[in-house]
């Protein structure tokens, strides 16, 4: 149910086309809600036919052309319902973590290369979102809205943080497992 109110933010931030909307997901948004661009247009038209949003008028009608979408009052106010709204953590589902547990039935062999692998992702995302704070959140950047996104980036920042450092103890544990050094069982 999240996806509508992402576009909605995103569009009260700025109206925008279905393909700026794709763009803006893929350099901010996107970093903690994903969606692909069939899925935005399609939740565009969803949103269209509630009443929540409306295709700005173009002043030249052409076939083909793109479309620039504003939040009517009505979406507004959905927007705020829905800040407002209590809703529990999701749980957690990893695709690594699982892989790890299930190594502990079949051994841990294989496992060293791709943890590496996730430590250089998790290193990049992290150096991303240190770059996206220097640009976008300069010293003196305090309006209410600026401290949110702030917020939000350091949210990601600590997620990428802890990756980090588990990462590094998965790792050693492994290399630990895999030469035989490790605690006995």
């Amino acid at each position: 149910m999240s996806l509508p109110h992402a576009i909605l933010t995103a569009l009260l931030e700025k109206p925008s086309s279905g393909l700026e909307l794709t763009r803006r997901f893929d350099k901010s948004i996107g970093y903690f809600w994903s969606a692909t661009h069939q899925q935005i247009y399609r939740e565009l038209g969803r949103l269209e036919e509630a009443g929540l949003i409306r295709a700005l008028p173009s002043e030249v009608p052409v076939r083909g052309q793109k479309k620039e979408y504003e939040v009517l009052p009505a979406g507004g106010t959905e927007l705020a319902r829905w800040v407002a709204e209590s809703q529990d953590p999701k749980p957690m589902r990893d695709p690594l973590l699982l892989r790890i547990r299930a190594a502990g039935v079949v051994g841990p062999q294989g496992l060293g290369p791709e943890l590496r692998r996730h430590l250089e992702l998790h290193r990049r995302q992290l150096a991303q979102y240190e770059a996206i704070e220097e640009k976008d959140f300069p010293p003196g950047r305090d309006a209410v809205e600026d401290r949110l996104r702030r917020l939000v980036l350091h949210g990601g920042i600590a997620l990428e943080t802890f990756w980090l450092t588990w990462l590094e103890e998965a790792l050693a544990e492994v290399g630990d497992m895999a030469d035989g050094s490790g605690p006995a069982a």
